[in-house]
């Protein structure tokens, strides 16, 4: 019978998932309190760090042999919000049942957080000969915008993370299948968020005397282009990793075809005749624009003057937001101006010096697969720690039963994570650990 909380990770991730982070408001502390008591009884010395009311951060050092740089476990305590969701069972609750933790966070980051935090702890308990410093993290406000969390961090606080080179946090490790094969994705970089507002003027007047052509039209007129326009095709350093990775795995026929996706002139006709199963592709290859908000009126009877709407942007990894501007200001042309309305730097190319040995421990322990880079094309708190130099894996294992969608399961109803998975992944996490990148000009 395991006796340690790091042997029982599906124990860590039940009261993990009993605290109601919900963001907002966040409420991180209680949690950030109960892992920083983890830590102490371990014999860590953690440093809680505390941005504001009721939201705080969980830091902690393991010291190496120094023959390696120090590598950073990190995920987030919060998670989004459960309203209006059909749930079967109580998403605080943290149930076990049908081999699955059930609950909010499962997925997105709790089951995670509590693989790195196990390792973490068994790494500890077992006093790990490690290569390098070991930093764990857990951190406040990621669905968010990260200024209670990663970004305080790593802006007022990155001596804390002095020394690291590598990190593993959030998303990849998952078990996929491309053209009968099968893969982990490791996630090695991903888009930049950059959204956009697109604001469009006419003449106003009264309601009772329609105006034809004017700033509702052209609005109108604006959404109809960015729906049926994409974007232009912009293969990066990161997306050719990710695509020629699979084309050299996949029989000939469909690596032919993943590699004309790298070819501009090409990739939207490749793109068509993939259909649904291009969307992953579509998503990385090419900057993208959600219409997400709209602002419209204020009085029945008034036709406005102005009217504009939001857009989700995500830039591929090294584009500017000026150009990224230009680009959808000629889809959208005469009928709104197009402007930044906040953006946020990512990773740009990546860092592959701990790849191999992460995708080796996955294909030992799940002999005949192999290990693929994606790019995410959300954006994590990678986008923060690679402003310090920090390559970022996602790398949180989990080997997932046939049938899973493991992407649509996240943020929605009856959100679950498979018991074996969890241990799965604690067990590579850990094997990571011991075999940490030692670099030669320490």
């Amino acid at each position: 019978m395991p006796t340690s909380i790091s042997e029982r990770p599906v124990e860590l991730l039940q009261r993990l998932i009993q605290f109601d982070t919900t963001n907002p408001p966040g409420n991180e502390a209680e949690c950030a309190a109960y892992i920083r008591d983890l830590l102490v009884a371990a014999g860590c010395e953690p440093a809680v760090i505390e941005t504001a009311p009721s939201r705080a951060n969980v830091v902690a050092r393991l010291r190496g042999e120094g023959r390696a740089p120090a590598v950073v476990l990190y995920g987030h305590m919060d998670v989004v919000t459960t309203q209006n969701q059909p749930w079967t069972c109580p998403p605080f609750e943290g149930r076990v049942a049908d081999g699955f933790v059930w609950g909010r966070g499962a997925l997105d980051m709790k089951g995670p957080l509590a693989m790195l935090l196990a390792a973490f702890l068994r790494a500890k308990a077992e006093n790990l000969p490690l290569a390098g410093d070991v930093i764990f993290a857990a951190v406040a406000d990621e669905e968010d915008s990260g200024r209670f969390g990663m970004k305080h961090l790593v802006e007022r606080r990155s001596e804390l993370f002095a020394g690291a080179r590598y990190a593993l946090g959030e998303f990849g490790g998952f078990n996929l299948t491309v053209a009968g094969r099968p893969f982990y994705a490791i996630m090695v970089s991903e888009k930049q968020f950059c959204s956009l507002r697109v604001t469009c003027r006419g003449r106003a007047g009264h309601g009772s005397m329609p105006l034809c052509g004017e700033a509702m039209a052209r609005l109108s007129l604006a959404l109809r282009r960015l729906d049926e326009r994409p974007l232009p095709v912009h293969p990066t350093p990161a997306t050719r990793v990710m695509i020629e990775s699979l084309a050299r795995h996949v029989p000939a026929p469909v690596g032919l075809v993943l590699r004309q996706l790298l070819n501009p002139r090409l990739s939207g006709r490749v793109l068509g005749v993939l259909g649904p199963v291009a969307q992953p592709f579509n998503a990385v290859l090419r900057n993208t624009v959600s219409p997400t908000i709209v602002h419209g009126g204020d009085k029945i009877n008034v036709i406005p003057a102005e009217v504009a709407v939001e857009l989700d942007g995500r830039m591929v990894p090294g584009f500017a937001p000026e150009a990224f501007v230009a680009e959808v200001q000629r889809v959208v042309g005469p009928c709104g101006e197009v402007a930044v309305t906040s953006a946020d730097p990512g990773p740009t190319a990546p860092d592959m010096g701990w790849f191999d040995t992460l995708g080796e421990i996955l294909s030992a322990t799940d002999p005949g697969s192999r290990a693929v880079p994606i790019v995410l094309p959300g954006v994590t708190d990678a986008r923060f720690l690679c402003k310090l130099g920090i390559q970022t894996y996602g790398y949180t294992p989990m080997r997932l039963p046939p049938g899973m969608d493991f992407v649509s399961s996240i943020h929605s109803a009856d959100e679950r994570l498979p018991v074996e998975a969890l241990d799965f992944g604690t067990r590579a996490i850990y094997a990571a650990l011991q075999r940490m990148p030692v670099s030669k000009s320490l």
